[in-house]
């Protein structure tokens, strides 16, 4: 019984020490949040950008398979995109971001949701395109342009 009663009390005390952890661990995070928020969301914006990149030239030189692939990467990336921009995030640790973001959101989010089904679509259309270039453009450089031109600081 004794050995029972040890065992119960070692396995509570483990218990207690990893939800206090938990806690901490929490706690801090938060008061990072708006930090990691903005950095995840510029992370992704670069990963897109350079994959766009890619796929022009994958789509280009007719690699049409890789190409795909990487155009419904940043499909889901868009999609990630749309929960990286809350209240607490509008501005330092040197976002791009303007306020027109938080202004404007609901724009904003249909824009992002239109960039992820444009790069779902551009994977279904690509190999039978007859304007390759075009067809990336219209569908992928194009969403680029219009939240640059409107939704990011100049640089």
């Amino acid at each position: 019984m004794h050995i029972l009663i040890k065992h119960i009390a070692k396995n509570i005390g483990i218990s207690l020490f990893l939800m206090i952890s938990i806690f901490i661990n929490f706690s801090a995070n938060s008061e990072q949040s708006a930090e990691e928020i903005i950095k995840e969301r510029k992370t992704l914006f670069s990963k897109n950008y350079k994959t766009a990149k890619k796929v022009q030239s994958l789509s280009s030189s007719g690699d049409f398979d890789q190409a795909k692939e990487l155009m419904i990467e940043m499909s889901k990336n868009y999609e990630t995109l749309l929960r990286l921009f809350p209240e607490n995030s509008k501005e330092g640790f040197k976002t791009g971001s303007l306020p027109a973001i938080w202004e404007d959101k609901d724009n904003f989010n249909a824009l992002m949701a239109k960039s992820s089904s444009d790069m779902v679509k551009l994977a279904s259309i690509i190999e039978s395109s007859e304007d390759v270039k075009s067809t990336i453009g219209k569908l992928m450089w194009s969403n680029c342009k219009a939240c640059h031109s409107k939704y990011r600081k100049e640089h």
